[in-house]
């Protein structure tokens, strides 16, 4: 402070330090300040920071997209299962639509269950009924046959009686089956129901 005043400086104490009220510091020249980049130097910075967070936090991916990736998957595994060589011969005797003789209810994955339950809806009809008979809610009692067949699960795809061979050995298709289980686990559903718990589940949208 001494050197200051010899120098000739007004000096004066401030609470917050010292106060030159004849001192001025001459701006620095533009070379020695700070650069400063353009307009699109950074909105190209923006954009490649938030392209960064995209990649970190990919959008979820839309619901009805992953339901069809489901569905999709549920129809490749039946296409591999049909071209697999374990022979059955179906008589159609039509044993194992009634449940409740067979004692024996398939049990669907989701995945397998919103099929079925696309392939109702596709053929025009809306509510699914419940017979009393014990009978699976697909059987056309007029025609003997599947209404679905086409989208009937992996359980029905599998399991046939004495007079036709028999059930599949669970070794021989169970590649086929974790197949399903993982389609249905990436819609957040791992447990798999009987027909009828199963299809009420698909149709209310509960996981």
């Amino acid at each position: 402070v001494a050197g200051l005043a010899e120098a000739g400086a007004d000096v004066t104490f401030h609470p917050l330090g010292l106060r030159f009220a004849n001192h001025f510091v001459e701006a620095a020249p533009a070379s020695a300040r700070p650069a400063t980049r353009s307009r699109s130097t950074l909105i190209a910075h923006e954009s490649t920071r938030a392209l960064r967070m995209r990649q970190r936090n990919p959008t979820p991916t839309p619901r009805h997209a992953q339901v069809s990736a489901a569905v999709a998957e549920v129809r490749a595994v039946y296409a591999d299962l049909e071209a697999r060589p374990v022979e059955r011969d179906c008589q159609r005797r039509t044993g194992c639509c009634h449940f409740k003789l067979t004692g024996e209810v398939p049990s669907l994955t989701h995945a397998e269950a919103l099929l079925m339950l696309k392939a109702w809806r596709a053929s025009g009809r809306k509510n699914i009924p419940e017979p009393t008979d014990g009978a699976c809610p697909m059987f056309d009692v007029k025609t003997a046959g599947c209404r679905i067949y086409e989208a009937r699960p992996f359980g029905c795809r599998t399991h046939f009686c004495g007079a036709a061979g028999g059930p599949y050995a669970r070794r021989e298709v169970l590649d086929l089956i974790r197949r399903l289980e993982i389609a249905s686990e990436r819609l957040g559903v791992r447990d798999p129901r009987p027909l009828g718990a199963a299809l009420d589940r698909a149709g209310d949208g509960r996981l």
